[in-house]
């Protein structure tokens, strides 16, 4: 999942991006409501962590921005406002969640989960399709109880196709997932991951739609 940080505290943007990619997440940072209403108009970011004392643009006029201009795109509210006055408005607006800070690091991760499972059609933490396991809570992809080595980018389209069981995602899709702004993209590098991911899946895991992507089929 590829997720827009938008948070003014540059060590704890640093912190929080160092801390969601050893989750499995991609991540763009804006430290402004003006640059983050703009990188939702680019259309690709699939979740957006939001603080709402912004240095330009209130953070609660950037949330109705964002609802305005994509009602279906989740946002979860990270902000020192603890009072249910803000809270209220806030998920009245349509936030998703709303936590404050100071927050635990292992709670925001487990909702942001809850966010996942939600918009995919896994149920739990745990996602089984034949004798494959995915287990988000612990990062670990196994196959008949055997894990398996996997790369943090083979990981996270693994992880995007099974939570995604049913649903074709298409390379661009998958490309929106593993990588963040400004990272250079070799036209074949999904290609090359699924080549290297199905060598260590049972065969036949991952289906190719040809001209359009991947998908996994549910049992």
């Amino acid at each position: 999942m590829r997720i827009l940080l938008v948070e003014d505290d540059r060590p704890l943007a640093e912190g929080l991006q160092q801390s969601l990619r050893r989750e499995g997440y991609s991540v763009d940072w804006v430290n402004n409501g003006k640059q983050a209403i703009d990188g939702i108009a680019g259309g690709d970011c699939e979740l957006v962590i939001l603080d709402l004392g912004l240095p330009d643009v209130d953070g609660i006029t950037v949330l109705k921005e964002i609802k305005n201009s994509n009602k279906a795109l989740p946002v979860l509210i990270l902000t020192a406002r603890d009072g249910i006055e803000s809270k209220v408005t806030g998920l009245d607006l349509g936030a998703d969640d709303y936590i404050a800070k100071p927050f635990d690091m292992d709670e925001l991760h487990a909702r942001l989960r809850v966010i996942e499972r939600r918009i995919g059609t896994s149920s739990s933490a745990l996602v089984c399709i034949n004798n494959v396991a995915l287990d988000t809570a612990a990062h670990s992809i196994t196959v008949d109880n055997h894990p398996i080595n996997l790369s943090r980018r083979e990981y996270m389209i693994i992880k995007s196709l099974m939570e995604n069981a049913g649903r074709i995602q298409s390379k661009s899709q998958l490309e929106t997932r593993l990588y963040e702004w400004g990272d250079e993209v070799a036209s074949n590098t999904i290609e090359v991951h699924i080549s290297n991911i199905r060598k260590k899946l049972p065969k036949e895991f991952i289906n190719t739609v040809r001209g359009v992507g991947y998908i996994i089929h549910r049992q």
